[in-house]
């Protein structure tokens, strides 16, 4: 059987073939649920076909990821750490091919794809560093002849979904900090990205393989809500990790609290960036343009309000015209695009449907607005000028649209940002130390991420990611994400042959 077309032959180098099984499940490729095709955005021509995961092997791979679970923890963190270098030099001699994948399946252009697959490669790193660095505290013990101590333990299984828009960088995120933690992993994949899903698992199983350990520490499953469902109701799963939107995000979160499970939640954003009066108009345009067109609008730390100061406003608006005239928008893999197609022909319509509601609600389109005629996802990038409080400003148009809005004090503007239900990324341009250190205060930004003259996306794997409100309150990454992928035990330690208690309390 051969891919429909040429090009798309690269594919054989990372284990796609044009039928695949969806499921990797105890050490093994098999799946028994639907067959679905996947789509190149760009044409919506079929790229391959895969065999869906069905709810007997989830049941199946559950079973043999909580057994090897017993394994895994046991083995010392440096080497697990040892495991997932590993990983991330096999990434590394694939990253060309499953950058192009991530371009193909998904839409980003290439540069964005094989930047997509080296964040996990960077993640990678940063959790072999870690796996020396699981420290608990020595707690100094009010009672003579104690010792008080905290212990970091796995938590065994951790549930990984996944969203279309970063579909393999989410997992590194979560999979090399758990996996470093001794947990083993169980991931469901986007549904419309089964391809990435399954080239990664591939990479991920012949490290496991090649140093004899369960296949089953990584399990993946190709598959729709059903699958989903299943990873949120399960008991064997401790912590799940979700990333989507916060509706659906909500329904997850009451299903794991019904059990007394954990959440980590990385939900809608609704990002944006204030211009100041002193701030660099040049390196603000350039930071908008990637901000808001880079992923086509699809990131979940996309700008989609541009907040300016009224004596600047007029300024910035005619660079930003100017540029987004300029912008080449086509086929993500040809060298020089900046904006690729929207992920589905759903998307699409949601953008159309997008604009109609912004034009009823008083918004004035500037430029774009548009679909374009194609057989692929492509749309108009968008500026919009709007009033900060219409009703479609305070939700999240998954698209390369732009509200732009004016202030007239500092006060005001930090007004706007905090006005809408999520609480991603926020930045701000300004030069004067004042403005930074009130913007970065416990009376600025109330979002996750708080920039200074940078965008609002293209967030570093250092620190944690994640944001408040709507947004989900999650942390994945950097800093100390990793607490969050383990037990804590308090330990006190009575080396003496005494029995005094605490508080200086007397029990007979």
């Amino acid at each position: 059987m051969s891919f429909a077309r040429k090009d798309y032959e690269f594919l054989r180098d990372i284990g796609i073939s044009p039928r695949n099984s969806g499921c990797y499940v105890n050490g093994s490729w098999k799946a028994h649920g639907p067959l679905v095709s996947t789509l190149n955005p760009a044409n919506n021509q079929v790229i391959a076909e895969v065999v869906e995961g069905s709810i007997e092997d989830y049941e199946e791979g559950m079973q043999a990821c909580a057994e090897a679970a017993k394994i895994w923890m046991q083995v010392p963190a440096p080497k697990r750490g040892e495991i997932v270098r590993q990983i991330g030099d096999a990434l590394r001699s694939k990253l060309q091919q499953l950058g192009r994948l991530v371009s193909l399946e998904m839409g980003k252009i290439l540069p964005e794809g094989i930047g997509e697959v080296q964040e996990i490669i960077d993640m990678c790193d940063f959790a072999v560093g870690l796996s020396r660095q699981l420290n608990g505290s020595v707690i100094p013990s009010e009672r003579p002849n104690h010792a008080m101590l905290e212990m970091w333990n796995p938590l065994g299984v951790v549930g990984v979904i996944t969203a279309f828009n970063f579909p393999c960088a989410v997992l590194g995120w979560n999979a090399c900090i758990a996996l470093v933690c001794g947990n083993c992993v169980v991931w469901k994949g986007a549904p419309t990205t089964p391809l990435v899903t399954i080239a990664m698992t591939k990479v991920v199983a012949s490290v496991l393989e090649k140093n004899n350990l369960p296949g089953a520490i990584f399990t993946s499953l190709c598959g729709g809500a059903d699958i989903g469902q299943a990873i949120a109701k399960d008991t064997r799963i401790p912590l799940v990790s979700f990333t989507g939107s916060s509706k659906v995000g909500q329904m997850v979160q009451q299903t794991v609290n019904a059990r007394h499970g954990k959440c980590l939640l990385e939900l809608s954003g609704n990002n944006a960036i204030i211009v100041m009066d002193d701030a660099d108009i040049q390196l603000a345009a350039r930071s908008v343009l990637f901000a808001a067109v880079g992923t086509a609008g699809q990131r979940c730390t996309t700008c989609r309000r541009l907040i300016l100061h009224e004596s600047i406003y007029q300024k910035v608006l005619d660079q930003l015209l100017d540029v987004y005239k300029q912008i080449k928008i086509g086929d993500p893999l040809e060298k020089g695009t900046l904006l690729g197609p929207l992920h589905t022909v759903e998307s699409r319509k949601n953008f159309e449907k997008g604009i109609e509601i912004i034009k009823s609600q008083g918004g004035k389109i500037l430029t774009g607005g548009t679909l374009i005629e194609s057989d692929g996802n492509f749309v108009q990038p968008t500026i919009v000028e709007i009033s900060s409080n219409a009703d479609v400003v305070k939700e999240e148009l998954f698209a390369p649209v732009l509200y732009l809005m004016k202030f007239k004090t500092l006060k005001e503007a930090i007004e706007i940002n905090n006005s809408v239900p999520q609480g991603l990324s926020s930045s701000i341009f300004t030069h004067r130390p004042d403005v930074i250190f009130k913007w970065i205060g416990p009376l600025g930004s109330d979002c996750g991420i708080v920039n200074v003259n940078i965008p609002t996306n293209g967030a570093e794997i250092g620190g944690a990611f994640g944001g408040e409100k709507a947004t989900g309150g999650g942390r994945e990454a950097g800093s100390d994400s990793w607490k969050q992928y383990m037990r804590r035990s308090t330990c006190t330690i009575n080396y003496g042959s005494e029995l005094p208690l605490a508080q200086g309390i007397n029990f007979g």
